[in-house]
C-alpha cells in the first residue's frame, strides 16, 4: 500500500494495554467475589443472624457488577475516514466531521490524544493512549494524515 493510499485508508483503533488489564482485572474481580460469596456461611458475628443463600448470590452479583463496570474501560474506539472521525469514549460519544477539527494534538505528558475543535472544544480520544507507545503515535499520525487530507480536498472542492 502507498503511503498516499495509507493516509487515506479508514483508521479503526482501540486502547491495547487498558484493554487486557481490564479483562484481567474484572475475571479477578469476579472470582474474588465469588469466592468470599461460598465463605459466607454460618453466623454473622455474636448476634442471632446467619449468612443465608441471598446473601451469597448478592455477593456475586455485587462483583458481576464491579467487574462490568471495569469492563467499561474497554469501551474506547475512535473510527475515521475521509469523511470524520467518530469517538466513543467510556461515557458518551462524538461524531465529527473533519471541518469541525481545528488540530488532533497528542500533547506531552497527556494520558490520551485529544482533537482540538474549531469552537476552542477538546474532545478526549481516549482509544489513543499514551501508554500503548508505538500504536498510540502510528494512530496519532494517521489521525493527523486523516485530518490532512480532508482539508486539501475541501480546498479543492
Amino acid at each position: 500500500m502507498s503511503s498516499s493510499e495509507q493516509s487515506t485508508a479508514p483508521l479503526v483503533a482501540r486502547p491495547q494495554r487498558a484493554r487486557i488489564i481490564a479483562y484481567v482485572l474484572a475475571l479477578v474481580v469476579a472470582v474474588v467475589f465469588t469466592l468470599i460469596a461460598f465463605g459466607l456461611h454460618g453466623k454473622t458475628g455474636d448476634g442471632p443472624g446467619y449468612f443465608q443463600r441471598g446473601d451469597q448470590a448478592a455477593m456475586i452479583g455485587l462483583g458481576l457488577c464491579a467487574a462490568a463496570a471495569i469492563l467499561l474501560m474497554t469501551r474506547p474506539r475512535v473510527e475515521a475516514d475521509e469523511h470524520g472521525v467518530r469517538v466513543r469514549n467510556i461515557i458518551g460519544g462524538y461524531h465529527l466531521p473533519w471541518e469541525t477539527v481545528r488540530a488532533v494534538t497528542f500533547g506531552r505528558g497527556a494520558p490520551w490524544l485529544t482533537l482540538d475543535l474549531h469552537d476552542d472544544e477538546r474532545v478526549a480520544v481516549m482509544a489513543v493512549q499514551m501508554a500503548d507507545k508505538d500504536y498510540a503515535v502510528k494512530a496519532a499520525r494517521r489521525l493527523r494524515a486523516l485530518h490532512s487530507a480532508s482539508l486539501t480536498t475541501s480546498v479543492v472542492e
